[in-house]
């Protein structure tokens, strides 16, 4: 009996969602351009205590679509904790209630009949509405990913000053939207002239159970896709599941709801190379930032003198201490060793230009102490370890799941992408590696050690250096044999760090002695083999995602390709990881590659060795150092 009456049941309620998902208003147009995701590793049966759940819970999402805010998240559960559902929609924000409601159900019906059938986790985003249901509570947290993005396929007249208005006026639509009080709609929209005739439409919005920060930070990362995705076109789309951006040349959203016109912040002035820099400016960006220069006494007061029970580690050119300034704030303090050689003046004008660098996912530098011989920098402190502490220690990394690590991956990706290409400053860091890798209080990751090799009198042009910093097995092949190093050389240690947090292994460490290979190699045997998913760590079998893990392992090797000129650019490789929807080219075999002695059928090919520098007139120095190119941007 209670068998047939569950049976009974999960039927009465599958045709009352059927009929109920069939009575759609004829008043207004169907959602337009519908587009899904769906995780095809996590799946459940016809009749299941989830497929049950699943039809209340889209039952409940579409009768509560005619609430003004557009936003309703709710869950359904039972006795059985692996049969709970969770689920939202989003309306686009100028929208009636009529029509949400109308978008609402016609998603609901569509995605259980049409485009995710018998999915657990499933996205589906509309012109006018995002519907998103899981069996993993999203709510209150900010999620990028996955994402997806679409282009107008018109080209603007003037491409170059389209994008200048496009940039500004997204970028100060985020503030309006992120500042938009609790409950209420995280929305901004805007239109602005731009020749004219032409005009240009943009619309920003978030979930409104997003945080004022996290709201921000997911617009930004929006906003640092446009330029890849839609670089020069009328229009286009960045769409996560916490927060979506569009702009387009013609009206898209309803004029009469949108936001007053705001005036986007001023761009700052393009900064010059130092050495070419009036003594007159320089003397001005000093004074500008006189709140970065701390004294020397307050320093040490901080630390207790240096104390070594606040000694955090020691670097390649100094040590770490953990410091609580007179506030209250705690910091790290890096006392730079005295042989650096470089003034005083010139130290400081140095960290007046990296300090300008600020992203979420890179260690924010504070300020500094130059007195004397002593050259200090402040950072901000970062709550966790670095990035191997977790990784390597075979006590921690059951902590590490695979949503942490899949976001610390995109993290460092954005960060090095602002570095290469957003920044004031073109800066190459060439020696990323996990434990110059920081994981603040909600796991985010934060690149540290970078920017100020220049205080270090390193030799160097853009192009080669004689004298190598880094760390052996994450330093690019030109870069190790030859000292050429460019964005690709990051591009290169990227791929490496990839591979080390998904296999869980440090690369300088693994040996396969069955095999006799390296890291890279066991990587590239079993890509090829077609057994890319025995490459992920064991701690992690039981829960990933499939198509995330298979795409993380390919990136990698994409990065890690002997030819700098095959490796991605840093802009393709957060696109690659973030859109679901985007082909990736094949690898070829990563550089030092060594084949299998136990594999005859694998090809061989000349390997490059690594124990020694190509040439005597290059010196190896294994250390924390990065380096900075100042280059005008």
């Amino acid at each position: 009996m209670i068998t047939m009456l569950s049976i009974n049941l999960n039927l009465l309620t599958t045709l009352v969602l059927i009929g109920f998902l069939s009575l759609s208003r004829t008043s207004e147009a169907a959602p337009a351009n519908g587009y899904s995701i769906c995780d095809n590793t996590t799946t459940f049966t016809q009749n299941s205590t989830y497929h049950s759940n699943l039809n209340l819970l889209l039952s409940s999402l579409t009768s509560n679509a005619t609430i003004d805010a557009g936003y309703y998240y709710t869950t359904t559960s039972s006795q059985d904790s692996n049969s709970a559902v969770y689920g939202a929609f989003l309306c686009r924000g100028d929208l009636t209630s009529g029509t949400c409601q109308d978008c609402v159900t016609t998603a609901a019906r569509e995605a259980v009949q049409k485009y995710c059938p018998f999915r657990k986790v499933t996205l589906l985003w509309y012109d006018e509405c995002m519907l998103r249901y899981g069996n993993v509570s999203f709510f209150r947290k900010m999620n990028e990913s996955p994402s997806a993005y679409f282009q107008n396929p018109n080209n603007a007249t003037e491409p170059n000053r389209f994008n200048q208005l496009v940039a500004e006026t997204v970028t100060g639509l985020v503030p309006v939207a992120a500042n938009a009080q609790t409950g209420a709609k995280k929305l901004a929209m805007k239109q602005e002239n731009f020749d004219g005739v032409e005009q240009l439409y943009s619309l920003v919005q978030c979930t409104p159970d997003l945080s004022s920060t996290d709201c921000d930070q997911c617009l930004r990362g929006a906003i640092e896709l446009i330029p890849e995705c839609c670089d020069g076109r009328k229009g286009g789309r960045v769409l996560f599941p916490s927060c979506n951006i569009r702009y387009e040349s013609f009206p898209f959203y309803n004029l009469d709801t949108s936001t007053p016109p705001t005036t986007p912040p001023p761009l700052p002035p393009p900064p010059q190379l130092p050495g070419s820099v009036p003594r007159s400016q320089v003397g001005k960006e000093i004074n500008a930032v006189e709140s970065l220069q701390f004294s020397f006494g307050t320093i040490e007061a901080a630390t207790n003198k240096f104390s070594v029970h606040n000694k955090l580690g020691k670097g390649g050119f100094g040590e770490v201490y953990k410091g609580t300034l007179p506030d209250g704030q705690q910091v790290a303090v890096k006392r730079l060793s005295r042989g650096s050689g470089q003034g005083g003046e010139e130290f400081k004008n140095e960290v007046v230009l990296v300090a300008k660098l600020q992203h979420r996912n890179l260690v924010r530098i504070l300020g500094f102490c130059s007195e004397g011989a002593e050259k200090i920098l402040i950072y901000e402190f970062v709550q966790n370890k670095s990035l191997d502490h977790f990784l390597y220690d075979s006590g921690n990394q059951v902590n590490l799941d695979w949503p942490s690590r899949y976001k610390i991956i995109n993290g460092i990706a954005r960060g090095i992408l602002y570095l290469h290409h957003d920044s004031r400053l073109k800066i190459i860091h060439r020696d990323l590696k996990a434990s110059n890798v920081l994981l603040d209080g909600e796991m985010n990751p934060k690149i540290a050690d970078f920017g100020m090799a220049r205080i270090f009198r390193v030799d160097q042009t853009q192009g080669n250096t004689r004298r190598i910093v880094g760390t052996y097995g994450y330093m690019a092949p030109e870069y190790a044999m030859h000292g050429q190093f460019s964005v690709k050389s990051d591009v290169y240690s990227l791929g490496v760090l990839i591979l080390e947090i998904v296999i869980g292994k440090k690369n300088t460490n693994f040996y396969n002695s069955d095999n006799g290979e390296d890291l890279l190699s066991h990587a590239w045997r079993h890509w090829r083999g077609g057994m890319p998913l025995e490459l992920l760590d064991v701690n992690l079998r039981d829960s990933y995602s499939r198509s995330e893990v298979i795409r993380c392992i390919h990136i990698g090797l994409l990065c890690v390709q002997e030819d700098p000129d095959k490796r991605p650019k840093m802009q393709k490789i957060v696109l690659m990881l973030s859109s679901y929807s985007l082909s990736m080219p094949s690898p070829e075999r990563p550089a030092f590659f060594m084949p299998s002695r136990t594999d005859p059928n694998m090809p061989s090919m000349t390997c490059s060795s690594s124990d020694q520098p190509a040439s005597n007139s290059l010196s190896l120095s294994v250390n924390e150092a990065s380096i900075t190119e100042l280059y005008p941007r």
